[in-house]
């Protein structure tokens, strides 16, 4: 039984709501551990099928029917070729579909992305695969894939040497207009990360928070294809100019960590508002890299963003030691494709053990929150509570969020 509990940690085996309620819950065959990749296809029979990543071994990544989303049904579910790889991210236009692959250790393959023809879901076919393994490469960590023309990236490369290792995933575009033949359009990264470079390397966080100066979420919208917006994890939130396709300049960078524990995750605009949504990624159990936060920042002057207020999170002595990460994570990233559910007044999240929650930034200021649902703990959840890991809201404003370990996908209804 759900309860409206004001968001407070309460047990983790009961379930919290707010303006949210459950339509399905669905394990996944038993499956339930999902990455960061979640992308809607309305197929030519009018179905609706939600494509969704594996955060680890063995699957790769499986589809479910959501036409009722009431009733949602597997239609089919893949392999990945080893153990040492995972999807993690993917995204689709129209019938064609991205999947990032990233390996255990660098050296290894597959790493890279695929595309995939997805015309018949239940059948999907790869048509290629884009190959960035090297003795210094991981493969790719995240995808951006809206307009059908050009896949953006966080992703090593073989001819990349990394000054630190943990600074081996940088931006890269990809041209697939000919989706037989991917082409490496260009590519940017932090200066001083890479071997060679005159940049002097940037000063590294803490060692206990020092998760590397690489690329995250690489994303570009149709309002301004001239820029990208990237969450470069400890090197901050940056917009490139991408104007001149074979050489991206730096428009600016916001970099507060520290003080702050870096990882910043998702830059996510609001075109008509000058505002960017920024959240940070918690990657540490029990509070451990506290705080984790999505932050609102004026982007008036785009050479000069400041942050104006941060959403409010859920109580830190509820839900820190409820179990797992307790902190901000993905966000619901406005695609612009026909499922996906657009606002540039209400911002939805996905916080690990503090659950989904969605919130009205109408005043920049002063944002508040609407919604939210925290799902009791999954069956034989490793960490004894939920871990939501991503969310989507499809064009009908039915809400998808998935666990990391084991819970798989449950299906909401938004009611503000």
């Amino acid at each position: 039984m759900a309860k409206s509990l004001g968001g407070t940690g309460s047990r983790a085996d009961q379930t919290l709501s707010l303006n949210m309620r459950l339509l399905a819950h669905h394990e996944l065959e038993g499956f339930g551990g999902m990455g960061e990749g979640m992308a809607m296809q309305a197929t030519r029979d009018q179905r609706r099928i939600i494509w969704l990543a594996h955060e680890a071994a063995p699957k790769n990544f499986t589809a479910v029917d959501v036409t009722d989303p009431r009733k949602p049904k597997v239609v089919v579910q893949t392999e990945l070729p080893h153990a040492k790889m995972r999807s993690n991210s993917l995204d689709v236009v129209g019938d064609t579909m991205a999947v990032a692959y990233q390996t255990a250790t660098v050296g290894l393959q597959p790493a890279g992305f695929d595309l995939f023809d997805i015309s018949k879901p239940e059948q999907p076919k790869r048509i290629s695969h884009f190959d960035v393994s090297g003795p210094h490469s991981r493969g790719v960590h995240a995808v951006w894939f809206v307009d059908g023309e050009t896949v953006h990236m966080a992703s090593g490369a073989p001819d990349f040497q990394p000054r630190n290792p943990l600074d081996d995933q940088f931006y890269r575009m990809i041209d697939v207009r000919n989706p037989a033949k991917p082409v490496e359009a260009c590519r940017w990264w932090l200066p001083g990360t890479r071997e060679g470079d005159s940049a002097p390397p940037p000063q590294r966080l803490a060692g206990k928070f020092d998760a590397g100066f690489r690329a995250h979420n690489t994303n570009v919208f149709p309002q301004r294809p001239d820029r990208a917006y990237i969450g470069y994890i400890d090197g901050g939130a940056i917009i490139l100019d991408i104007s001149d396709r074979t050489n991206p300049k730096v428009v600016s960078r916001w970099s507060y960590s520290p003080p702050y524990n870096g990882f910043t995750h998702t830059v996510l605009p609001l075109f008509e508002r000058n505002l960017l949504i920024v959240s940070d990624e918690c990657i540490m159990d029990d509070g451990a890299d506290w705080p984790k936060l999505v932050w609102v920042v004026d982007a008036r002057v785009e050479s000069n963003p400041v942050p104006v207020a941060t959403l409010p999170m859920p109580s830190f002595e509820a839900f820190a030691k409820r179990g797992g990460r307790f902190g901000a994570h993905n966000l619901h990233e406005n695609l612009p494709v026909d499922t996906s559910w657009r606002s540039d007044h209400i911002v939805v999240g996905s916080f690990f053990n503090g659950g989904v929650r969605a919130y009205d930034v109408s005043n920049p200021y002063q944002p508040q929150e609407v919604a939210y649902f925290v799902p009791g703990a999954p069956r034989m959840a490793p960490t004894g509570a939920i871990q939501l890991n991503d969310v989507y809201v499809d064009d009908r404003g039915i809400v998808y969020t998935v666990d990391r370990h084991i819970g798989g996908l449950y299906i909401l209804e938004m009611t503000i």
